[in-house]
């Protein structure tokens, strides 16, 4: 497994972050499984929020973390501020309060990485960061991040942090991966693009991926004439895509890798600091994973997957 250094983050991070949102009561011993065989590759970090199944999945890890005692072996990342039914909610009010719940959920003093799960570009980033970095400062959490926003509001608020001597976001968590969006996921999500990841190059800011293999995008289930799954129509199905996953399957073959697998190098391939949010659910998903994450891939190979390279010579 490799790992990263997140700022302010006394851990490192491994690249394959393990997510949580199927995390429930009723399948406790599942998550158990997965959980201990996520860490037996060496995986450390658990994405989850405070809205992830109506708060269980926190509830579920703080279970797992004091049944068995490896709180101190665990990289633990929390959103909270995620709007409702009556709108936006990134305040001081709303931060406090999730943060608080969060923290009683998962049975620790403090987590590693926070992040803001939306954005709201009506309140001033300087409101935000005064309110998060009250929690830096009581130790509540270790580092802060924003996820679904923009490069240049998480900019903005890093300029704003840098000229009033307080903290800034250390990272970003977008949605990152072969396949490009049509639109996004959900009203609020933010996906990276080109300028994204220019950016992310020019300040190394790490990019924390979720849904980085595009939703079973490349796992050989879908075909333009397959439109049986709404939200992948929706989202991924353009004439790119399918070009970008016909490059996949033949890098693939002549890396004896699987399709999904070098979408997942792609993302953690990039020319600046990345990890994977993974929704591996059993051995063989999470094997796949810790394969993919070993593949190498040139820039040239990185840049043709991603069509801005048209020719690649293809060597077995």
């Amino acid at each position: 497994m490799e790992y990263i250094q997140i700022a302010g983050v006394s851990k490192p991070v491994s690249r394959l972050i393990k997510g949580s949102d199927y995390f429930r009561p009723d399948v406790y011993g599942k998550v158990c499984d997965n959980l201990d065989a996520y860490l037996e590759i060496g995986g450390n970090t658990i994405d989850t929020a405070y809205i992830y199944c109506g708060g269980e999945s926190e509830k579920v890890i703080g279970r797992y973390m004091r049944e068995r005692n490896n709180r101190d072996q665990l990289v633990i990342l929390t959103k909270g501020a995620h709007h409702n039914q009556d709108g936006p909610r990134v305040n001081k009010a709303a931060i406090d309060a999730d943060l608080k719940e969060s923290l009683e959920r998962l049975q620790t003093d403090s987590v590693e990485l926070y992040a803001l799960h939306r954005d709201d570009e009506n309140v001033p980033v300087g409101e935000i960061l005064e309110a998060l970095n009250a929690h830096l400062e009581a130790g509540r959490v270790q580092s802060i991040g924003a996820s679904n926003w923009t490069w240049r509001r998480i900019a903005e608020a890093n300029e704003y942090a840098a000229s009033h001597g307080l903290t800034g976001f250390s990272f970003s968590s977008p949605n990152l991966s072969l396949a490009k969006v049509n639109e996004p996921f959900w009203p609020g999500c933010v996906s990276a693009d080109e300028a994204t990841c220019d950016w992310h190059e020019r300040t190394g800011m790490p990019l924390l991926s979720w849904s980085s293999q595009a939703r079973g995008f490349f796992t050989g289930r879908f075909t333009p004439e397959v439109r049986d799954n709404a939200e992948l129509v929706r989202v991924f199905y353009n004439d790119a895509n399918w070009e970008r996953l016909a490059r996949a399957e033949q890098l693939a073959a002549t890396k004896g890798a699987s399709v999904i697998q070098i979408a997942l190098a792609y993302v953690l391939q990039q020319p600046f600091p990345t990890c994977a949010l993974i929704g591996a659910q059993n051995l063989a998903e999470l094997k796949s994973c810790e394969e993919g994450a070993g593949i190498k891939l040139t820039a040239a190979e990185r840049e043709w997957l991603d069509l801005r390279r048209d020719a690649l010579t293809l060597q077995a």
